[in-house]
């Protein structure tokens, strides 16, 4: 029998990731399953040609504030979409997205992971990739992909 215990849902803040969220929700809920929601934060590009190779301080405040208001907005958006009855867990983690999710998933041994798709094709879905997609090839747990369009 399929049984799901733990389920990672992550969420770039785009409608699409959050109708992921409100599926997982669902599931959650059907399967009495934590919930755990992820949102990724990009690094702050650095200037490698800095010969001191040392990084400004304004670049950490800025990570930091980064992170702060991702924090402040994905509980907002837990409030808004998470039924009370399903235990959640979030957190926001910085680095590249698909690598990060995965990571986490392996860490807290997730049962399901449940993404969300943009639907792109052609040249577009080649130059940006697919942060889905290379979740599917690299995440060792099963992974659900909600398509949008």
């Amino acid at each position: 029998m399929l049984l799901f215990t733990k389920i990672l849902c992550p969420t770039d803040f785009s409608d699409p990731s959050f109708e992921a969220l409100e599926f997982a929700n669902e599931l959650a809920l059907h399967f009495i399953a934590e919930l755990f929601v992820l949102h990724v934060v990009a690094p702050v590009p650095v200037d490698i040609n800095d010969t001191m190779m040392q990084v400004p301080l304004y670049v950490f405040q800025h990570q930091q504030q980064l992170e702060k208001s991702s924090s402040k907005k994905l509980e907002e958006e837990i409030a808004k979409r998470i039924s009370p009855k399903v235990t959640v867990h979030s957190r926001v983690v910085v680095g590249n997205a698909a690598d990060q999710i995965v990571k986490f998933a392996d860490d807290e041994k997730v049962d399901l992971i449940i993404i969300s798709t943009r639907g792109q094709t052609g040249l577009k879905r080649l130059v940006f990739g697919s942060v889905a997609e290379r979740v599917v090839r690299l995440a060792a747990q099963p992974v659900l992909t909600i398509r949008q369009e």
